[in-house]
């Protein structure tokens, strides 16, 4: 994981952070998700902030897990599509430009620690891959996971590779292609989410996962961690699906669909 210099991570106290909270306590690091307003659409720069944390995290041997959460009623929308037509929201947030082009599903994938994701607001589109990222991923009742892409002209490419690995393909291909809203019970059968509780119960739960993991040998679990990313290594597929997305972006099809949802219309597909 070579995003930035090692150095500025070191730093990371010294620099503000405008879309992501972090805490490091116990052996964890909780990554939260903090643009409620927009419904935690990952701004570009947002994606910058959460590498900077993940790499952090990579490097710091302190840590042994990684929690996941969010502020808001809305876990993450999925890409900001304002700012994927080129209105990007200014903001204030000093973390530097990454030395390479960041992946999600990589940088999940190369974070040779335990994720777990606190899901408690439903997600959308490219939110699932910070989902389908996670190592264990706990829910509340009544959550959707939605994948509306096509319907904006667009194809979840990413989220399409990192599904592949958890649920059916047949299952995979169906939700990309009718773009429907998944219940989280649903979720839970096909195995992209791990346990459904009660929202009273969710915090209390979260933390007896991250006792257990984090009570047993830091070393064997970032080995394990890195040979399965090695057996499942999908760097070039990721690069590859990133630049087919970049071209899916660029026809008649996807202007056609992101100018139909910023005027809340419907779609004229040509």
């Amino acid at each position: 994981m070579n995003f930035y210099k090692e150095k500025d991570i070191q730093n990371i106290k010294s620099y503000k952070f405008d879309f992501i909270e972090l805490d490091e306590t116990d052996h964890v690091f909780t990554v939260t998700l903090n643009r409620p307003k927009k419904k935690n659409a990952l701004h570009p720069q947002m994606i910058n902030e959460i590498a900077f944390a993940f790499q952090y995290a990579f490097y710091n041997n302190n840590i042994r897990a990684v929690l996941l959460k969010s502020n808001g009623d809305v876990f993450c929308s999925g890409m900001d599509l304002k700012a994927l037509a080129g209105d990007i929201e200014k903001n204030n947030s000093t973390i530097p430009e990454p030395n390479s082009k960041i992946l999600i599903g990589e940088l999940f994938n190369k974070l040779y620690k335990p994720k777990i994701c606190q899901l408690n607001g439903d997600v959308y589109a490219g939110g699932i891959l910070l989902v389908a990222g996670c190592n264990y991923v706990i829910s509340t009742k009544n959550i959707k996971l939605g994948l509306p892409e096509v319907k904006r002209g667009i194809f979840p490419m990413q989220v399409m590779e990192s599904l592949s690995k958890i649920i059916s393909i047949r299952n995979v291909i169906d939700w990309c292609v009718r773009g429907y809203n998944l219940d989280v019970s649903i979720a839970k059968k096909w195995g992209l989410v791990s346990r459904v509780v009660k929202k009273e119960v969710l915090e209390n739960e979260t933390q007896k996962w991250l006792m257990e993991v984090t009570s047993n040998s830091p070393t064997a679990i970032r080995l394990g961690l890195e040979a399965l990313d090695k057996i499942n290594s999908s760097e070039l597929n990721h690069l590859y699906l990133s630049e087919m997305l970049e071209k899916v972006l660029k026809s008649a099809d996807a202007k056609e669909g992101i100018n139909a949802f910023k005027n809340k219309r419907t779609p004229d597909w040509k």
